[in-house]
């Protein structure tokens, strides 16, 4: 089951210890529509793929094609963690923002 989407979105929830439900919550789609995802019944929109992977912190070509950024892409590895930061730094309070901004200052210094 892990060659589907549906796989790769199971076999991640389980990496993140997530259920289907916070996931469905997480991408504002039903629970049973989110079942129908993983089970291969029914195939999510791009907008809803783009949110599953922002949801399990991947990218949509692995959701997708099962490609992995491991494999030494560093634009798609870029682009996710871009997409992670922007969509959290509301979240974030000034001190893990300094320390981010501290991550890649120290790395130029090297």
């Amino acid at each position: 089951m892990n060659g589907t989407l549906g796989g790769r979105i199971a076999e991640l929830l389980t990496q993140l210890n997530m259920t289907q439900r916070e996931l469905a919550e997480k991408v504002d789609v039903t629970e049973v529509s989110m079942s129908r995802y993983i089970k291969g019944d029914r195939v999510p929109k791009g907008p809803v793929i783009a949110n599953i992977a922002t949801a399990l912190h991947t990218t949509t070509d692995y959701l997708l094609n099962g490609n992995s950024s491991e494999s030494g892409d560093f634009e798609s590895e870029y682009y996710m963690i871009h997409r992670l930061i922007a969509k959290n730094v509301s979240k974030m309070t000034s001190k893990q923002k300094r320390e981010l901004i501290n991550a890649l200052l120290e790395s130029e210094d090297e």
